[in-house]
């Protein structure tokens, strides 16, 4: 089983598995903003106090970092930027922040600030504890030896791949996620495989000796109607252009679906040099596809479809307005690269692209539950940007398992009912399995861990993800057997003990919480548990049922 991301080719015979990439901007550095409206239970503020606005959240936060720097490891080295804000239901404030030394960017620099709904400060969550600072910004590796140096892991991560059209272009960072700070250069390393897909990896490189640090995959994707491929007919919002109607919404932010042609990007870092088209589908009378792939609009229905219904998810049960939290849409390509098995978001276009697989393993990768996967990989860049690589990347490909999950049983479609299987429309039978991943067992994908142990962090993260998965499916419905959406599912645990779950909502809620006001880019499965355990805390209380479930799921999969 290929690692499932669109950058890199198979690393052994088994068939590759897609759904799951997700492609970052070096650092990931932005300003967002994301209201929880309605997620807490505590006592909302008086109608007559309104809620404290995004700049009076900065604003308190920065008062907070000015008068106790010292506290937060923040010398006259460091910048800060804002990255992402949350305001409670009660007026509590969340100011999460990116850091730089001397110009450079912090990877583990981030740090969250909590504080009252008065403004005054509480807490704060930090990435790494400990100074930041380095003995020197200027390195000894030059950009062009790290280059070097990242196009040959590139090539070591597709052995037996031909690769064409190769460019790494290294950013001085420091990285302080693996240990002591350390001058490091990132390097995004780009290329095309034999079949025009796009390869992608970043590598982190010690700029004084040369050593590699780590690496990871980086490709982590009017009113009418259409014919889907896997949802049947479904409502789509689109707009009138003159005689004929464009696959685009302006009720969600303009996002639209595009084809990309079969055609595939040829990227430098953030700036792509080539990119795939995604020219606007349009249609004459407002009735979209045939639902079949002989209609290349089909795919199109079903893009635009997963799309809707996650943007309604995220803003209906978690107030949130768009991936980036500012109400503005993304958009997506079908139809990309030739037998193409595979979908991923990417923030440098803040698109989603999805492949039309190669009709043997897979067929068009464009499920509800891969829209809702792929889009929750812009969720995470935006609020806790967990680092894709060790247990932080087995976090994020979780998260995105956990909200593609509940966002198929949000849409409750007859045709896709809800379950806690992965990929289970697109996969074809010479796959081999009925989905990409079991929630119920992680393990029965022959890959995914069940069970935390001191070595998850080293598997693939589309492997380590298994334990959250896990986590998440045995807090929402408990232990035991049962059928879900027609499906059969048994939520092991690895302690023996009998797991009583609390439903898939207050999941949804308790994740949403710890992903946007408590994890950060370093998070790992221990603070994960300590992350989930304090939304709970704030969501139902300390003494809460839904608290003692949340620790009881956690050590049923081996964490704490």
């Amino acid at each position: 089983m290929r690692r499932p991301t669109t950058a890199t080719r198979p690393a052994s015979p088994t068939p590759p598995s897609p759904t799951t990439s997700r492609r970052t901007a070096a650092g990931t550095v932005a300003a967002a903003t994301a209201l929880l409206a309605g997620a807490l239970t505590p006592t909302a503020a008086a109608a007559d106090q309104p809620l404290p606005s995004r700049d009076d959240a900065i604003g308190h936060a920065q008062s907070a970092i000015a008068s106790l720097a010292g506290r937060l490891g923040i010398t006259d080295a460091q910048a800060t930027t804002v990255r992402d804000v949350v305001v409670d239901a009660d007026g509590s404030q969340h100011v999460r922040y990116d850091r730089t030394y001397h110009q450079l960017p912090v990877l583990g620099g981030d740090f969250v600030v909590h504080l009252a709904p008065d403004g005054g400060y509480r807490s704060a969550d930090r990435a790494v504890l400990g100074d930041l600072a380095v003995p020197s910004v200027k390195p000894s590796l030059t950009a062009p030896k790290a280059a070097d140096v990242a196009a040959a892991a590139l090539r070591a991560a597709n052995i037996g791949e031909t690769l064409r059209k190769i460019v790494a272009t290294p950013q001085l960072v420091v990285d302080a996620l693996h240990g002591e700070p350390t001058l490091a250069w990132r390097t995004e390393a780009t290329g095309q495989d034999s079949l025009g897909n796009p390869v992608a990896r970043v590598v982190l490189t010690d700029a004084r000796t040369g050593r590699q640090i780590d690496a990871w995959d980086s490709i982590e994707t009017a009113t009418g109607d259409g014919q889907s491929l896997y949802s049947g007919t479904v409502p789509l919002q689109t707009t009138q252009s003159g005689s004929s109607y464009q696959l685009k919404d302006a009720t969600r932010g303009n996002t639209y679906t595009g084809d990309a042609q079969n055609k595939t990007d040829t990227c430098l870092l953030v700036i792509c040099l080539e990119r795939a088209p995604a020219a606007l589908f349009t249609d004459a009378d407002n009735h979209w596809g045939n639902g079949a792939a002989s209609d290349r609009a089909s795919a199109a229905v079903d893009a635009q479809y997963g799309t809707d219904t996650t943007w309604d998810y995220y803003k209906n049960v978690h107030g949130r307005s768009g991936i980036a939290g500012d109400g503005k849409g993304s958009y997506n390509r079908v139809h990309y690269g030739t037998d193409y098995n595979n979908a991923f978001w990417d923030d440098t276009c803040f698109c989603m692209t999805y492949g039309d697989g190669d009709g043997t393993t897979f067929g068009p990768l464009v499920s509800l539950d891969v829209a809702g996967h792929e889009m929750t990989h812009g969720v995470t860049s935006k609020t806790a940007g967990l680092t894709y690589s060790r247990e932080p990347g087995g976090l994020n490909e979780a998260t995105s398992d956990i909200f593609g999950t509940l966002v198929e049983f949000y849409a409750a479609n007859a045709s896709d009912p809800g379950d806690w299987l992965i990929g289970e429309k697109i996969v074809k039978p010479g796959f081999g399995k009925s989905a990409l991943r079991y929630m119920d067992q992680p393990s029965k994908d022959g890959k995914s861990a069940d069970c935390w142990n001191s070595s998850v962090g080293k598997l693939d993260v589309h492997y380590s993800s298994g334990v959250a998965n896990h986590f998440a499916y045995l807090l929402a419905e408990g232990s035991g057997p049962k059928t879900i959406g027609g499906v059969q599912h048994n939520g092991t645990t690895c302690n023996g003990a009998t797991v009583s779950g609390i439903g898939k909502d207050k999941l949804g809620r308790i994740w949403y919480r710890a992903l946007t006001v408590y994890m950060t880019s370093s998070t790992d499965y221990a603070g994960a548990r300590a992350a989930t355990l304090n939304a709970a805390k704030d969501l139902y209380g300390a003494g809460s049922a839904e608290y003692a479930a949340v620790g009881a799921a956690w050590s049923a999969v081996s964490v704490g």
